[in-house]
Order: C-alpha cells, then structure tokens, then sequence
C-alpha cells in the first residue's frame, strides 16, 4: 500500500496557480491551497502540477511502439523522466501483422504496469488507414478500413485514439465504428476539403464521439480564405480537440497562438517523438525508414520531418515562452488530453484522482514525478 506523501509549493489548480499543499497516496487526498505549513521560501521554490500526458508518442530512449515490450519500456521511462505520466504509445503505418503485433504489446503494458515509467492508457493508431498522397514520415504501407480490419483491430480492446483520412475509401464508415466503440477519432495525414472534414466531425459527434486533430498543420496543408482545408475546418469546429507539436520546428509560434486563439481549452500538447528522443544527435530510424537528427531535428533523407524529438517538458517551456500562463500551458498537457480522450480521472489536481504529479523548479524544469503516488524522478 502506498505510503502518504506530502508536497507543498505552487499548485497548478484548475482555477489559477496558488500557494498550498498536497497530500496523497496512489491518489489525491488531500489540497490545501495557502497551507499554514507552506512557507513563503518553499512556495517560491517550485511548481506542482498534474502529470503531463502525451496522446501521441512513437518512440524515446532508444525505444519505438513498433520495437514490442522492450521499446515500450524504454519509451515509457524516457518521457516520464520529462513528467509525463501517462501515454498513448502511437503505431506507425506498417504491413498489418507488425501493427497488430504493437498493438498486442501495448496490450500487455496496460496489464503490466512499466516500472519507473508512465502509465500506458492504450494505444494510437496512426495509420495505416490514411492518405497515400499525404504520408508526411509514415512508411508506403496504407490500407482501406474494411469493416474486416476495423474487426480485428477493435476485438484487440487497446486502441483509444485513431488517425484517418476522411477523403479515403471506407474512412466514413470506419469513423463511425471508431466513435462508437469510444475511440477518439483523429482527423490527420490527409488531403480532404475543408467541408469533407466539416462533414465526417458532424458523423463523428452524431455517433457520439470525440475528434482530434492530428498533429494540426503537419500533414494536411494550411489555411487559405478560399480553401480553408482540414486545418480550417478543424480550428473552425467548436468541438475538435487540436494536437500541436510545439517543438518550434512542426509549428511556428505564430501558428501556435493561432491555435490557442481559435480553439481556448481545446489544445493538445504532444510530442510526435521517435526513438531518438531524449538520446544524443546522430542516425536513427522510424518505421525501418533512417532519420538523421540533427539540432533538435529529425528528417528522413530526403528531408521530410520524422516525427520529432521533443519531450513534454520543453514543449511547455516553449509554451510559456509563447506568451502563455503557466495554467493555461497545464491544462495543455494534463487537462485537455484526459477529455478528449474521456478520462475523468487525472488530468488535474483534484481531490480524488490520480495521483500523477509533476513538481518544476523556477526555470520550469523537471524535479520529481509520481506516477499513480510512486516516485520515479
């Protein structure tokens, strides 16, 4: 049984930041905002935030989803090192039994929690059910969605966010099985019209399901007043939940405030990271394609972007130096990823929910992680 655990500093609450203290176990007991105990030194000393959690991750420390067990372990532990504490191992698009077989590893890492690392939620398919036109970093491996594979795939009980290609043959009707068995419907790597896109989130939401954005900008094109494209339509929508890497490289900052601007609590944080993450530049690899990373930027050969090597923590200090507040950048990491994928329990500091905690220092740097009320930094 866990042990109580205190911390008192800067609660990142769901209202603002404030003075005060937490008590916990595997979940939240206890906040205290202005705790008589917490002094004005240890308050100004560092942050205390829900632990980040990233719905859309391929890789890190050497380890890619696609690798099975051991790279789901050395992933898993990387990124939590950055304060995530929970993860959406993401699939890239292969020949359909090494899918299946990834899919079947995160399997097992939802029923066997990842010593020291963050908690596996399930996984992201992204691809192979997307546009051969548009596939960005992802191997020439895309599928139809016949209602066979949709089969095979949902049987497995592990897929909780999808990403398709609205335009794609047998993409309508896969969307609607994915809202309706739960699953977040990601709308990316795709060169549909604005109004198709506008069109497949109106089935989506009538299945009763979420939408996302996948990777907004990257993959899909950009705005134009005459062609407002899947980005358009997407920021346009009142309900869509829009991932961003801001690593600087995927969106500049300009477009990131553009995001924030159009859809207010509904941006998504994430990393897109690959194996290289987290690891010294040099040659890597993604879905047997190589990668050559290289100040902070992975590239396949002929230059295209390979994911990035981005960890959650920068992308909140990129975040913050954007122009944001630290609640608004919290909520970016911790809140909105929980809802969109229908998670009520973490994603904020809240009497009763996880305990995943992320404790910063004045620069916003990572001091201690609690994953589920167990230290792993």
């Amino acid at each position: 049984m866990t042990n109580t655990k205190h911390l008192s500093g800067l609660l990142v609450l769901p209202d603002g930041v404030q003075a005060g203290a937490v008590q916990f176990g595997a979940t939240l007991q206890h906040i205290a905002p202005q705790d008589a105990s917490t002094t004005q030194q240890a308050s100004s000393e560092r942050y205390i935030l829900p632990g980040f959690i990233d719905t859309h991750v391929h890789g890190g420390g050497g380890g890619d989803t696609m690798d099975g067990p051991g790279g789901l372990q050395q992933m898993a532990r990387l990124h939590a090192q950055h304060g995530t504490t929970s993860m959406l191992p993401t699939t890239i698009t292969n020949p359909w039994d090494k899918v299946l077989a990834a899919l079947r590893a995160v399997r097992g890492a939802m029923e066997t929690p990842i010593v020291g690392g963050a908690a596996i939620l399930g996984a992201h398919l992204e691809g192979p059910f997307i546009s051969p036109q548009q596939l960005g970093a992802q191997p020439p491996n895309t599928l139809e969605p016949t209602p066979e594979l949709l089969a095979e795939v949902l049987n497995l009980g592990v897929v909780r966010a999808v990403t398709l290609a609205p335009e794609q043959a047998g993409a309508q009707q896969a969307a609607l099985a994915f809202a309706r068995a739960g699953v977040r419907v990601g709308i990316g790597h795709t060169r549909a019209t604005g109004e198709e896109v506008a069109a497949t989130l109106e089935a989506i939401y009538a299945a009763g399901g979420q939408s996302c954005a996948t990777h907004l900008y990257n993959a899909m094109g950009g705005v134009e007043g005459r062609n407002p494209g899947p980005a358009g339509a997407l920021m346009a929508d009142p309900h869509a939940w829009l991932e961003v890497i801001y690593d600087t490289v995927h969106v500049s900052p300009i477009s990131f405030r553009l995001a924030q601007a159009a859809a207010p609590g509904r941006v998504v944080l994430i990393t897109d990271a690959m194996r290289a993450a987290g690891l010294p530049d040099g040659p890597s690899e993604l879905g047997g394609q190589a990668v050559e990373v290289k100040n902070g930027k992975a590239t396949l050969p002929d230059g295209t972007l390979a994911g990035s090597v981005l960890t959650l923590d920068l992308a909140l200090r990129h975040a913050l130096a954007a122009g944001l507040d630290l609640t608004t950048v919290s909520q970016m990491l911790s809140r909105n990823p929980a809802r969109s994928l229908g998670l009520s329990d973490r994603g904020e500091l809240i009497t009763g929910q996880r305990a995943d905690i992320v404790v910063l220092n004045t620069q916003f740097e990572v001091q201690e992680v609690y994953v589920a009320g167990e230290r792993v930094i």
